[in-house]
């Protein structure tokens, strides 16, 4: 999937505002639970890859630890800038592609990845993710990688009534089988193009990147019939 890809995914949707709903909030609240539980120790630098407008560095940062901010689209970067640019903790700023990432060896004890991994249909691109993290990470250093559930579509076709849609039902019967959401003739209101896991498929590309898989957590689930299903995936 190509950069360009990726960025227009984010003029369609408004991801500024997607914590600030109901759904968001249970997701940022478990999120930011799951990431105290696994910052190594007090101090801890964290580099926050492929991180929208940034709720979590500005939160990481304002609770003390230093932060390395990044996401590919230009516009999520300026945003943060504006707002953080000038907080303390906050170490750096960039636009950066998880996939080779400017970050020198050695640097990072806990790496955050919520959004690439699902963002890259091909695997080999994801590999390359992980490879980057690996390099990035200090001995003992953690990554907390986000995934979608391959049946993350499905859940939401099924609450909300997209099931009777026949655009978003044959797009759904598609990912189910493949993993691969494709929504490049844009009738469905949702990514462009995008990878839905199966739990033992992210574990695996986990491994062979060189990483150890210590656990993996649901983040969002059926309960309440959540429109959207993560997975956070604890690599060292």
């Amino acid at each position: 999937m190509t950069k360009e890809e990726i960025i227009e995914n984010y003029r369609r949707f408004d991801e500024d505002g997607r914590l600030k709903g109901a759904f968001g909030m249970l997701e940022e609240e478990h999120t930011r639970r799951l990431i105290l539980r696994h910052i190594p120790f007090p101090g801890a630098v964290i580099f926050d890859i492929g991180a929208g407008t940034g709720p979590y560095s500005a939160w990481l940062a304002g609770i003390g630890y230093p932060v390395h901010y990044s996401d590919i689209v230009p516009g999520h970067v300026t945003l943060f800038e504006s707002r953080h640019g000038k907080a303390d903790n906050i170490i750096s700023i960039g636009v950066e592609d998880a996939r080779s990432l400017s970050y020198a060896d050695d640097t990072a004890d806990l790496v955050l990845l919520n959004g690439p991994l699902y963002h890259l249909p091909a695997r080999e691109d994801r590999l390359l993710v992980l490879r980057e993290v690996k390099r990035v990470l200090r001995t003992g250093g953690r990554l907390l990688g986000f995934t979608i559930s391959r049946f993350a579509g499905l859940h939401y076709a099924l609450s909300s009534g997209e099931v009777f849609n026949d655009n978003y039902f044959d797009m759904v019967f598609r990912e189910i089988a493949t993993g691969l959401r494709d929504n490049r003739d844009l009738k469905n209101k949702t990514f462009i193009r995008a990878y839905f896991h199966l739990q033992e498929e992210i574990e695996e590309e986990f491994r062979e990147a060189g990483l150890k898989v210590a656990g993996s957590y649901g983040v969002l689930g059926p309960s309440g019939n959540m429109p959207w299903k993560y997975f956070a995936h604890v690599g060292k």
